[in-house]
């Protein structure tokens, strides 16, 4: 048997991999394995599980996809407990870009073999590699794997479906509180002749017992650990470990009363009490995100200070004898705080025909946003601990990271600048709002640029794509453009596969439509990301803005918050600067922000007026020659002065009052159209229609030239270009017809032919090339106030793994089996690659539903793969 075949067999008696994973199928081959260790994760498991405590795993990055600085951390991670605790000596080990890349994969699987020869894993009894009938000359199996690497991403498999969950915190809850109620409840419902009133008294039953359990469960806590542990630890220290729990208690004192009173009514206002304490219930937020913290301080007190540890050990004894620890009991109010939905979903599929079912259903609705909210804290948290990461690698770094939103992807690629055509090698990191451009220095990184990504648009480099095809396939030349709004300096940047450039693009397309979403300016609003400082419900769907940071879009002009996905219902805007009463005193012009400033530096002896980008600010006192100007912010009425170089003005968004007003508005409306296809090169465009029928057309944006439209269409079995000339307030392809805007151009010759122009084409434009794709996607038509599109994220355990989206899976030797079909009940804007959006109507294939009691499943739509959120969705066959 080859060695790499025995490594995964061992790895599987070290539990890190299943005994059914792929590795071991016939079929398998070592990229396999390779896949599954090339961002460290299963590496630092592998090390835990034979040395309990030798790896911090809350230090390690569990989900580092799409981020080659995470990875490259666990690995070297990996190496310096291989060399410290384990004892191997570098030469044993391997450089880091040996996995990462897969350049020497036969020196990892030399210091695996050593680890499993190492006295502590000896210890554990399991059979080390390889076995004296190991397979000779195997350089040849590992030569080709540096090429596969650079086929496929790091995460593109479901490779933490293999990782056992180091969090029993569920098994510890079923313990503490359902076990005296569920089983009972269980025999009894699987009796013969039981009706539904009876199954629904037992979900009542259910409900009230176990919270009067959990109640308890807090005051214990309380009594046996809070009041005792007071004499030891300071008040800082009771914080850190207990965070907001008194507050929790408070709560729960009032909750549980309120569903004892209902219960003595038959349980009929049960819905209502949800309703009622859900914006109570949003200080789990604060408990969850900082219970991992809150646990690492409690390990540390206890292995430093002798006093913490006796006083915690008597403690524990007093609570149901000693059989659960702290670290365990400080679980359970988050496990309780997400359970209340499954509770209430069946307790609604037993109430059918009753009077509250419909109460129930929007409180099962609450508690489901309730726990996807809590959920996004604490994956906010996560994130912005990675981002400190990248923070304290860079130097030179003036500005906080987490202010230019969220990390897309990060890796190694070549720029050149379109004035200095040198290509040099950077180290990118691609956050939401701008591209961090670095050279690396050691395991640290210097900064070079800042790219602010609202500046710029995307473009392809067809025509250098298609020469390196003719070529013999060299490295590093397959590019693309950022170019600049105002005609100012562009980037190109250069990527060392075809897959790997589509990647990167397909992370600035999600970047730039998360900071310009298509309806931002939709009804008159002015949207921009942005982070909400207090718990703020969407308008349109009612429910919460989830996370801590850049949560969903704040108009300037009105003070709305909406989800993405929620911007095209959104009603229209309230407060525009045209709507000001006569006889009011006319404010000073407007100024919108270009950026974030908060207070640095500060203006010299004046109060300084904080905002963020895309708030609007009235100017107060300016001139055009000085550094800083006065103003107040619109939406707090705050005054105070700010760098004038960080505000440009603020147009009246009224559209259609003048010619460039009209123009500042289509660019976004248009993209509603189905013939818009935005940026696109002439190649594109020719690639995208020579398959389609003749008539069928597109407008296209065009790439750093003087006529900003052109008409595309297939004509016969050739595609023609026409170029829409703008001149003097007026648009036309020729002067004897002129138009006011595009869409009317577009709209006349639909239904004229284009030989008035061109004698030789005579077609009109009669298929929009998204037609069919649009076709077969329903518009959603529910009213703001039962919309209920969500736009959420779920804390992803070591369990799951988010996937790239793609037309189909990257392994040749594995198709998906569909588990079962769902219809989406609303819209979903996906906020990363991993993720899928949905369009309410659209068919669903589910392939998974790992992690779907936390609240994702994994599909296909519309000829994409990725995670949604599985509420979102209504199964077929399944009431």
């Amino acid at each position: 048997m080859e060695e790499w075949r025995q490594c995964g067999r061992w790895l599987i008696d070290c539990k890190v991999l299943p005994p059914n994973h792929r590795v071991v199928w016939p079929s398998a081959v070592v990229f396999d394995l390779a896949q599954a260790l090339r961002d460290g994760v299963l590496l630092c498991q592998m090390l835990h599980n034979l040395s309990p405590g030798s790896v911090d795993l809350k230090q390690i990055n569990f989900r580092p996809q799409m981020s080659q600085f995470l990875c490259l951390k666990n690995i070297r991670t990996f190496l310096k407990v291989c060399h410290d605790k384990f004892g191997l000596r570098n030469s044993e080990l391997f450089d880091p870009f040996d996995l990462f890349d897969v350049r020497d994969f036969g020196k990892v699987i030399s210091a695996l073999s050593r680890i499993s020869h190492n006295s502590i894993a000896q210890i554990k009894g399991i059979r080390p590699f390889p076995s004296e009938d190991t397979a000779l000359n195997e350089d040849d199996v590992y030569r080709s794997l540096e090429e596969l690497a650079d086929e496929h991403d790091v995460g593109e498999d479901d490779i933490y479906d293999c990782v056992p969950c180091e969090d029993d915190g569920d098994d510890i809850y079923e313990d503490i509180i359902k076990v005296e109620v569920r089983q009972p409840m269980i025999r009894y419902m699987q009796k013969m002749g039981m009706t539904e009133d009876d199954k629904r008294n037992c979900c009542l039953v259910e409900i009230q017992e176990t919270e009067a359990k959990y109640y308890k469960t807090l005051e214990d806590i309380e009594k046996n650990y809070m009041i005792p542990l007071k004499q030891v630890l300071t008040p800082q220290e009771m914080e850190a470990i207990f965070v907001n729990l008194e507050d929790i208690i408070r709560v729960h004192f009032a909750l549980l009363r309120a569903i004892d009173l209902t219960m003595v009514s038959g349980g009929n206002g049960l819905g209502k009490i949800f309703l009622d304490f859900k914006e109570r219930l949003l200080i789990y937020g604060q408990y969850c995100s900082h219970m991992e913290n809150a646990q690492k301080t409690l390990d540390e007190l206890i292995a430093t200070r002798e006093d913490v540890k006796c006083k915690v050990e008597e403690c524990t004894m007093k609570v149901q004898e000693g059989k659960f620890k702290l670290q365990d009991l400080l679980v359970v109010p988050m496990q309780r705080v997400l359970k209340y939905h499954l509770l209430l979903k069946e307790l609604v599929s037993h109430s059918m025909d009753r009077p509250e079912r419909q109460q129930l259903k929007e409180a099962l609705e609450a508690m489901q946003d309730l726990a996807m909210y809590i959920n996004e804290v604490k994956r906010d948290n996560e994130t912005l601990k990675k981002i400190s990461e990248f923070q304290s690698s860079i130097e030179n770094l003036q500005v906080k990271l987490e202010e230019y939103g969220r990390p897309k992807i990060d890796g190694e690629l070549k720029v050149c600048s379109i004035v200095n055509r040198t290509k040099q090698d950077r180290y990118i990191f691609l956050f939401d709002k701008v591209v961090i451009v670095c050279k690396r220095k050691g395991y640290n990184y210097e900064l070079k640029e800042v790219i602010e990504l609202h500046l710029y648009k995307m473009s392809d480099d067809p025509m250098n794509n298609r020469d390196m095809k003719k070529s013999s396939g060299k490295m590093w030349s397959y590019g693309f453009y950022l170019i600049h709004l105002q005609g100012k300096q562009g980037f190109q940047f250069f990527c060392k596969t075809e897959d790997t450039k589509r990647k990167w693009m397909e992370q600035f397309e999600m970047a730039m439509s998360n900071i310009k979403p298509e309806r931002a300016t939709a009804n008159q609003h002015n949207f921009q990301m942005h982070t909400f400082e207090k718990n703020t419900n969407c308008r349109a769907c009612k429910m919460l803005l989830r996370g801590i940071f850049y949560q969903g879009y704040y108009c300037s002009l009105c003070g709305t918050g909406a989800h993405k996905e929620c911007l095209e219902i959104i009603t229209i805007c309230k407060i525009s600067p045209h709507d000001s009463e006569p006889g009011l005193p006319q404010s000073g012009p407007k100024m919108v922000a270009i950026r974030n400033y908060h207070g640095t530096p500060a203006p010299p002896g004046k109060i300084p007026l904080c905002f963020q980008t895309g708030e609007v600010i009235e100017l107060l006192k300016g001139d055009p020659d000085t550094s800083w100007w006065e103003g107040k912010l619109i939406q707090t009425q705050k005054t105070g002065y700010f760098p004038s170089s960080s505000v440009k003005p603020c147009l009246d968004p009224k559209p259609f009052q003048a010619f460039s007003n009209r123009q500042s508005s289509r660019e976004t409306d248009y993209y509603v159209y189905p013939w818009f296809a935005g940026n696109m090169e002439r190649q594109q465009a020719d690639n995208l229609l020579k398959s389609h029928s003749s008539g069928t057309y597109l407008i296209r944006e065009r790439t750093a030239e003087a006529e900003r439209f052109a008409i595309s269409i297939k004509f016969n079995d050739e595609v023609k270009h026409i170029k829409v000339i703008e001149k003097d307030n007026w648009i036309h392809i020729t002067e004897a017809k002129k138009f006011e805007s595009l869409l009317e151009l577009v709209e006349y010759y639909q239904s004229h032919s284009l030989k008035e122009s061109f004698k030789l084409l005579d077609t009109t434009l009669r298929y929009p090339y998204k037609s069919r794709e649009r076709s077969s996607s329903r518009t959603n038509t529910r009213s703001p106030a039962t919309c209920a599109s969500y736009n959420f994220s779920f804390l992803s355990p070591q369990g799951l793994n988010f996937s790239s989206q793609s037309s189909a899976p990257f392994w040749s030797v594995f198709t998906p089996r569909v588990v079962s079909t769902a219809v989406a009940r609303y819209n979903f804007a996906a906020r990363d690659m991993r993720e899928l959006s949905l369009r309410e109507g659209d068919i669903v294939k589910i392939y998974s539903k790992i992690g779907g009691d936390q609240g994702w499943w994994k599909g296909e739509a519309n000829g994409r793969i990725g995670w949604f959120p599985s509420t979102y969705v209504d199964e077929e066959g399944v009431q």
